[in-house]
């Protein structure tokens, strides 16, 4: 039977949704919580796909605002607070707590590399200071560096740490992350790697992290739901239908013009406009209307309303 746990499930990484002067569109973020919530996700602020290394600080504080008053206390509010800036970092962590969030999120420092002890004093000092339960973030694809299992494993005793959020590719890493944790009442690991959800989750992962579920969330949550109760075939049917829809807006792009895609999409669903931050730029006005024509056939293939 699989540990019932305080933190799992489908934790979208969500997008961050602004207007044509790059403020945060408040309006937006209502439209997406509740599409999130209708499903049955939870909401995760100012990760990496909510392009949290390019927002003003100010602005960091209106997205989880705004998201905690819509979620109001139907759901857990993840938020990040990575930052290249230790005491940032804190502050960000005692403002969000003061504004409602549930959990916070970080990635490692990404400026300078760090060997193993200095990993491990990062998060150690982090976790001290932050007023919320502190999820680890290993995001190799930004921060140019990976933390080691054992590391995390070593952190995971820290009685204000409470999980992992792994982004990193690997089978190996993969299975022996799940073999660690995955009896630990007290510690959990999050998947960040879309196209092993289905295998994570029925070898006892806790939960899964999927921009696509930004877009499709209902999917994400029968995929996790067939997982859970050892519909192995149900699963696998679901992950091949959501890594699909991943390559919608992933296929031979970088990250960086993957996640002006992904707002098109969300565009095209009516849940936000396109725009993004610099260094993002959107494509050109004829590549965009053409991108939109494909993802509404893709959308209408799949049976997805917008």
């Amino acid at each position: 039977m699989k540990l019932e746990k305080k933190y799992q499930g489908v934790v979208v990484p969500m997008l961050t949704p602004f207007r044509e002067d790059l403020t945060i569109d408040e309006d937006a973020v209502g439209r997406i919580v509740d599409s999130l919530l209708a499903a049955g996700a939870i909401p995760f602020v100012l990760g990496t796909t909510g392009e949290s290394a390019s927002i003003f600080a100010s602005q960091k504080e209106v997205l989880v605002k705004s998201t905690v008053a819509k979620v109001n206390g139907r759901s857990l509010v993840y938020a990040g607070i990575s930052s290249n800036c230790f005491s940032e970092s804190v502050e960000f962590a005692k403002r969000y707590a003061d504004l409602g969030a549930n959990v916070l999120v970080a990635t490692l420092p990404a400026y300078y590399p760090l060997n193993e002890d200095q990993m491990l004093c990062y998060f150690e000092e982090l976790a001290d200071q932050v007023p919320l339960p502190l999820m680890i973030y290993n995001m190799p694809a930004t921060v140019n560096m990976s933390i080691p299992i054992d590391l995390i494993d070593q952190l995971s005793y820290h009685s204000n740490i409470v999980g992992v959020k792994d982004s990193e590719r690997g089978m190996e890493r993969l299975d022996r992350s799940i073999e660690l944790w995955k009896d630990r009442p007290d510690f959990v690991h999050f998947l960040g790697w879309a196209a092993q959800s289905a295998h994570a989750l029925a070898n006892g992962s806790d939960g899964i992290v999927p921009s696509t579920g930004n877009f499709a969330p209902g999917y994400y949550i029968r995929l996790y739901d067939a997982a859970r109760k050892g519909d192995q075939e149900t699963a696998n049917r679901l992950q091949a239908a959501t890594d699909e829809l991943g390559l919608l807006y992933q296929k031979d792009r970088l990250l960086s013009q993957s996640l002006p895609a992904l707002k098109v999409v969300m565009s095209v669903k009516g849940l936000c406009g396109p725009e993004v931050l610099p260094p993002m730029y959107r494509q050109n006005e004829n590549q965009e209307a053409e991108y939109v024509e494909q993802v509404k056939k893709k959308l209408s293939q799949m049976n997805i309303d917008y």
